[in-house]
């Protein structure tokens, strides 16, 4: 699903992972400056945080599509729970 999609293109940050954590989704992201921050807040007052991975923005989109599929298929979907990863753009 992408905000656009959901009507939430102009939903603050925290906003959207409340959502995401509502709904169980995994958020995905290019927002490395305040995206991470705000899921690292989520996490020290206790609330959920289904999990977050970062894509660069300069990562070319055939790339980037190839490694989340990789992460995908190679975990469980618990596994996400509170972490926050970051793509290498290389």
């Amino acid at each position: 699903m992408h905000i656009h999609e959901l009507g939430m293109d102009r939903t603050p940050d925290p906003d959207i992972l409340v959502w995401a954590a509502a709904e169980n989704r995994v958020v995905i992201t290019h927002d490395a400056d305040t995206m991470p921050d705000y899921a690292y807040q989520r996490l020290r007052a206790g609330l959920t945080m289904p999990g977050m991975v970062v894509v660069p923005d300069v990562m070319p989109i055939g790339r980037a599509i190839e490694r989340l599929a990789l992460l995908i298929g190679g975990s469980f979907d618990d596994e996400w729970a509170g972490l926050v990863r970051h793509l290498l753009p290389g």
